[in-house]
């Protein structure tokens, strides 16, 4: 065609542009191929964001604030973070769901994530046991595993009013609200396994609940939130059920909601803390209907059994009727905020906190 000019073969290839629209990731992730293949592999900001399950916008306010960016970038060019940068930046997001300041767990990465090449050495004679072990502010590093326990951190939670509250709690909250199961429940196993099941309830789990309710009832949304928490404690507290030492009552407990009633979290805590007392327990959800829940006690023959309700509609003392308690000298005991004492029959006791309940029934369980 007329006034297309075409270019000699003679003349050298150029790469092809990338097409206009393009994405910022996918002209990174271009960029990032021109590159020498004989480096090692590096992944664009869009990759690692996704990687961690942060924004790209939070890496580079780590790079700008704290200097945990690429440590190859050059002005001009697209950030490219390696392996080296990669583990400062889990490091950095460890320590943050511990509890520990911005500030705070971007000294610890970089220290822990430090090339060995870079750490400073010292004579053997010299080094106290645990010294090569990266020291913070507010805590240090321990433990073979790189368990990071923190004192004395600052108080508040992020996105949470969480004030006074520890520094494990506080990581619960940012693990919560990131959505991030698996450090949610690891952060529970930790405190159930050093604190016990009713500190952990008390210290950790109810503050970071009711401050997430508290966050939902302003502004409207997050029942996502409170639902993967619901089911991260679910999940912990029956890990503390299924490797409990075998219990000593001959006859069990039965625990279970009251039939219409949806929450049952409450009465799990329960159920972990007399299992980690040796007390024998049968568990039913909160699906159990009213004839299920009365073959239940008929079968189990328990010595006591415990009804948990939160709301007042689903806590009728008919309920207490319905099933053979009395036929099975069993203890009638109620738990929950729906339960009115007033209208309880007089075989019936209501129960208060968790750490008082777990004391009532297994002194009226054990003797």
């Amino acid at each position: 065609m007329s006034g297309v000019t075409t270019r000699p073969e003679s003349t050298r290839e150029v790469d092809a542009p990338l097409p206009i629209d393009a994405s910022e990731p996918e002209r990174e992730q271009a960029s990032g191929d021109a590159e020498g293949s004989d480096e090692e592999p590096r992944l664009s900001v869009a990759a690692v964001a996704r990687r961690l399950g942060v924004a790209p916008a939070t890496l580079r306010t780590w790079d700008r604030r704290y200097g945990l960016g690429p440590t190859d970038h050059t002005s001009g060019r697209h950030r490219r973070y390696g392996p080296d940068d990669i583990a400062r930046l889990e490091q950095m997001q460890r320590a943050l769901l511990r509890g520990a300041s911005p500030m705070e767990a971007a000294r610890y990465a970089r220290t822990v994530a430090a090339p060995q090449s870079q750490k400073p050495a010292e004579p053997e004679q010299q080094r106290a046991p645990g010294a090569d072990e990266p020291l913070m502010l507010s805590g240090v590093l321990d433990g073979t595993e790189g368990e990071l326990k923190l004192e004395g951190a600052s108080t508040g939670g992020r996105g949470l009013k969480l004030t006074g509250a520890g520094p494990r709690t506080r990581g619960l909250g940012r693990a919560a609200l990131a959505l991030d199961s698996y450090s949610a429940q690891q952060l529970l196993i930790e405190a159930l396994e050093s604190d016990g099941v009713v500190t952990t309830w008390q210290e950790m789990l109810q503050p970071v609940l009711r401050a997430i309710s508290e966050r939902r009832q302003r502004s409207g949304s997050g029942v996502e939130v409170l639902q993967l928490l619901t089911d991260c404690a679910s999940t912990a507290l029956r890990s503390v059920i299924a490797t409990a030492p075998a219990p000593v009552n001959p006859r069990p407990v039965v625990l279970a909601p009251v039939p219409g009633e949806v929450q049952e979290l409450e009465l799990v805590a329960l159920a972990a803390a007399l299992a980690a007392n040796r007390v024998g327990h049968r568990l039913f959800g909160a699906a159990l209907p009213r004839e299920g829940l009365a073959a239940a006690v008929r079968r189990s023959a328990p010595a006591a059994v415990v009804l948990w309700a939160a709301q007042p509609h689903y806590a009728a003392p008919q309920v207490l009727d319905d099933i053979p308690i009395t036929r099975q000298r069993s203890r009638a005991f109620v738990a929950g905020p729906g339960w009115s004492a007033e209208a309880l029959p007089g075989y019936a006791e209501r129960l208060g906190s968790l750490e008082a309940a777990v004391a009532r029934v297994s002194e009226s369980v054990l003797g």
